[in-house]
């Protein structure tokens, strides 16, 4: 059976391929760690892809700025269709339409038991914790293509409850794969309440579902950060304030917005390529974002930081931020007994909750990302368009099941 899918080929380029058809074991290819190949699956599905989404994450790597090999099939946002159940998977069935967290996951480690799922010890030799089609995450093939294996499918597995409803639906709930559990993560790990005073800096996908989950939890003013216009009038959709980081420094703007230049919570939605502010907004400087989310953090306030950052980042400017090592004031942050709680989010402590929420009429997050559906052939240009800074959260298509 035919699978194409979408991958790395080098800086600025991706290319859609033709790949083999899944199998209950990991063979060798890009990515792959040698200690995953040969690993049986029997406890693990094939899905037929319904929907793939375009990630900021996958964006690092298609730029470059990451080690990932070229060849390497991209995509860790995954909704699909039962189409082969695994010899020892118990409970999913062949048919069922389920949402796939990003994390892969064994539920049987401490962590997995302890809900910290996004670092997993048993799925990737190198590390914990491991995703689809990402770079050193242990090589499991990533899902921006027709067809894709599932491990742990027991475990893993978000099966929506009814088929029908859900397709209805599938732009939103594509969304629990990954950026609505992470932004949502990043309000609850920032200490995001009833009556809070927020900001949230990077008006992208992320972002902007980071800013629909402090809205959820009951924050008083949203306020997004960013550079691009076209990505704060997005923000502005919802019912959110914003401010254009490319006149000066946030603090000034938080002022006049809420007569205090300080708020409850801050949340890093940019990740290791921020840019800087005001006169320096076209300058690449990747400690700026959490500098100055400290600067406007009140004391005893926490900072949720779901914005990526590396260990490794061949294009960055300086040789310390190549291995992931920026110029912080800490010093700062210890002073105003910030709390910090960065890493992977653990999808499936939030992602049946935020299901509810979407089927309940309660969470429109893809109007609020303006999720837009593409065929699989159109990836490139998706990428592309995702690169310019669109206010698009690009969702791929494989089978044109969105789109009929």
């Amino acid at each position: 059976m035919s699978n194409k899918a979408v991958s790395y080929a080098g800086a600025g380029k991706v290319e859609v391929i033709d790949i083999d058809y899944p199998e209950f074991e990991l063979k060798d290819g890009p990515g792959v760690n040698p200690a995953n190949v040969g690993r049986r699956v029997d406890h693990g599905v094939i899905l037929k892809v319904v929907a793939s989404n375009i990630c900021g994450s996958d964006q690092h790597m298609v730029r470059g700025r990451t080690t990932a090999p070229e060849g390497l099939v991209l995509g860790h946002e995954i909704t699909g269709e039962v189409v082969e159940v695994g010899r020892d998977v118990e409970f999913i069935k062949k048919g069922q339409l389920c949402s796939v967290p990003f994390n892969i996951a064994c539920g049987r480690c401490r962590n997995c038991k302890e809900r910290k799922t996004g670092i997993c010890l048993n799925v990737n030799p190198d590390r914990p914790g491991s995703a689809y089609g990402y770079v050193d995450m242990g090589g499991w093939v990533g899902g921006q293509a027709e067809y894709v294996l599932v491990p742990y499918a027991d475990w893993n597995l978000l099966p929506f409850p009814d088929k029908d409803q859900a397709m209805e639906k599938v732009l939103d709930l594509t969304m629990l794969s990954d950026i609505f559990p992470t932004g949502f993560h990043g309000a609850v790990s920032a200490g995001v309440e009833v009556g809070s005073t927020v900001y949230i800096a990077g008006a992208g996908p992320v972002g902007l579902a980071a800013a629909m989950g402090a809205q959820l939890l009951g924050a008083a003013v949203v306020i997004v950060g960013d550079l691009n216009a076209e990505r704060l009038k997005q923000a502005r959709s919802f019912g959110c304030e914003t401010v254009d980081v490319s006149q000066g420094n946030p603090k000034d703007q938080i002022e006049q917005l809420l007569g205090v230049p300080e708020v409850d919570c801050g949340i890093d939605a940019v990740g290791f390529e921020a840019r800087g502010h005001g006169k320096n907004a076209e300058t690449e400087q990747p400690a700026t974002v959490l500098n100055s989310l400290m600067e406007i953090t009140r004391a005893g306030g926490a900072l949720g930081i779901p914005g990526l950052y590396v260990t490794g980042d061949p294009g960055a400017a300086d040789e310390a931020a190549r291995e992931g090592s920026l110029s912080l004031n800490f010093g700062l942050g210890f002073s105003k007994s910030h709390v910090f709680v960065t890493g992977q989010c653990p999808v499936m402590k939030y992602h049946r909750g935020l299901m509810q929420a979407i089927l309940h009429d309660k969470a429109p997050i893809a109007k609020a990302v303006n999720a837009t559906a593409i065929p699989l052939d159109d990836a490139p240009r998706g990428y592309a368009d995702f690169d310019s800074g669109v206010a698009k959260k690009f969702v791929l298509d494989p089978h044109g099941m969105i789109r009929s």
